[in-house]
């Protein structure tokens, strides 16, 4: 096989002036006003020595003979070590954390994490770069590398008796720090936030634009599906305003876009970094969260639908109109008009019926 060097020229260097603001419009005319940090490419002049940078990746990559990414696994490889540091310096990482990685790949953003004092339980799929991961770090005892599939790996098994040993006597729960594989990024977000027990801080590398879904969907959106209900749920409060025409969250935080010349090989979109802070059980909606979101997905295969008739599977057509008034909704209203707080209310008066 011929090597990487030969196969892919090295990226682009660009200018480093800073790009403006990008603007998404949403429907109905609206703009989102968050204000949105870029992280452009590094040039070389920029790279610390040593740094993990086109050609220190491609080298990696070479000494293990894999030569080129495999796309079936969505590896994109960062090449911007400042952008690996913001990753940590948005966790909070500090001396003695303990931290979950998912997919580390060359190790770009384990050094920062080590770096930064954390202890590291890294879990990579690739067999080849979990190897190369542990060949580079192989003198220190902060890390330690599994080589699995996240998403069919047991986190509670494997990683709360390795928590338990580095924290010993302590209390204090661990963070999930990833540069994610963009296509397993919804599954991974469904991992983890449920495990509020034993992670406080969530923060990932996800596909820009689900990113922004995932930060920004409000009510009467066409971006507004389970998948926000289900943050809500497990990661910040949701607040109605009078008007009922937006919904308020705390949770999640869209902390800043990355270029998409951060990466190797270059994606066809922009990353973003998103920051999740997870709630306790105590601080979840009192409903039995299986037959809440079964609920939940029944009223959204049937987006368009009035809740009257995507929900007649559980109730009839006039219970369900007597639940939704009495919760002060109106009797024609669609999953798309409610809340995590109108769900629930909702869920409870059926569940009495």
């Amino acid at each position: 096989m011929v090597a990487l060097t030969s196969l892919s020229p090295a990226p682009p260097r660009p200018s480093l002036t800073p790009a403006a603001p990008r603007r998404r419009p949403s429907p109905r005319g609206r703009t989102y006003s968050r204000s949105i940090r870029i992280l452009r490419a590094a040039t070389v002049e920029d790279a610390a020595p040593g740094a993990d940078d086109y050609h220190s990746t491609v080298r990696s990559l070479n000494s293990r003979g894999r030569h080129v990414p495999r796309k079936s696994l969505g590896q994109n490889y960062m090449l911007n070590s400042k952008v690996n540091e913001e990753l940590v310096a948005a966790a909070g990482v500090e001396e003695g954390d303990v931290v979950l990685e998912i997919g580390p790949g060359t190790g770009s953003l384990t050094a920062a994490l080590l770096e930064a004092g954390a202890t590291v339980f890294a879990v990579e799929k690739d067999k080849h770069m979990a190897t190369l991961v542990k060949d580079r770090f192989g003198s220190t005892e902060r890390l330690k590398v599994i080589e699995e599939d996240i998403t069919k790996f047991h986190i509670r098994s494997h990683f709360i008796p390795f928590m338990k040993e580095k924290h010993h006597a302590t209390e204090k729960p661990a963070k999930v720090v990833s540069n994610l594989p963009f296509n397993v990024s919804t599954e991974v977000v469904k991992l983890l936030l449920p495990m509020g027990d034993v992670f406080s801080v969530v923060v990932l590398m996800l596909q820009d634009e689900m990113a922004v879904r995932l930060a920004d969907a409000s009510i009467q959106t066409p971006e507004y599906r389970p998948i926000n209900l289900f943050v809500n749920f497990y990661s910040g409060a949701a607040t109605r305003v009078s008007n009922r025409l937006r919904q308020q969250k705390k949770e999640p935080e869209y902390k800043f876009r990355v270029d998409r010349e951060n990466f190797f090989p270059r994606p066809k979109v922009d990353g973003a970094v998103i920051s999740f802070k997870l709630k306790n059980s105590e601080g979840y909606p009192p409903v039995a969260p299986k037959t809440f979101f079964s609920m939940v997905n029944s009223a959204f295969n049937g987006k368009r639908k009035m809740l009257r008739k995507s929900l007649q599977h559980l109730c009839t057509s006039s219970e369900i109109e007597a639940a939704l008034h009495n919760i002060g909704l109106p009797v024609t209203a669609r999953p798309s008009d409610l809340t995590l707080d109108d769900f629930v209310r909702l869920h409870n008066h059926l569940v009495e019926v």
